[in-house]
């Protein structure tokens, strides 16, 4: 999963400009079991939270909510989700992001925002079965800023503090982001 040499890379990429379409190959994949392994080897490099073997089973099972991204055929990043019952509720759903995530040499490539926009898009579908997702919601270390800001320009608010989310993390605290969806009812 090491990035293409500088020399495929053309001055789009090297000057960290915005994605052009038409100068990349990018795309989104399911997440299978045949690449489920290159899922847990991203997860491993880009979360200091190590996730357990039902996290993947779970993975498995959520369909267009568990996406890799790759580029010029490269792994480069994924999402997961999992659907929870509102509290309160019978009519709509909560939708957890539980990871989501570029390795550093393909931030700012509008990566991230194709991986958020797939999950937003799939979340105010109207369902074929079950109910509604009625928000979508996150949580992000305090201190990462770059995350934060991430969500705060797709329309994520804070919503709640933790302290002490992350206990075996140096820096423990979380923030609880979330994006109220507004559909028809």
């Amino acid at each position: 999963m090491s990035p293409p040499p500088a020399s495929d890379m053309n001055s789009t990429t090297a000057s960290n400009d915005k994605l052009k379409s038409s100068a990349f190959r990018v795309g989104l994949g399911d997440v299978t079991p045949n690449n489920l392994g290159q899922l847990k080897r991203l997860n491993t490099v880009l979360f200091p939270v190590t996730y357990t073997v039902s996290f993947y089973k779970d993975v498995l099972e959520v369909g267009e909510f568990a996406k890799i991204i790759y580029f010029n055929d490269i792994c480069v990043g994924g999402v997961c989700c999992r659907k929870e019952q509102t509290p309160g509720s019978t009519s709509s759903q909560d939708l957890y992001i539980a990871t989501l995530g570029v390795l550093a040499p393909y931030r700012r490539l509008g990566l991230g925002s194709k991986l958020l926009d797939h999950i937003l898009e799939h979340a105010q579908l109207p369902p074929t079965t079950g109910p509604k997702i009625s928000k979508v919601y996150l949580h992000v270390q305090k201190h990462n800023k770059e995350a934060l800001d991430f969500y705060e320009k797709r329309g994520f608010k804070a919503v709640e503090e933790f302290p002490n989310y992350y206990p075996q993390l140096e820096e423990t605290g979380a923030l609880k982001l979330e994006k109220v969806l507004l559909g028809d009812d």
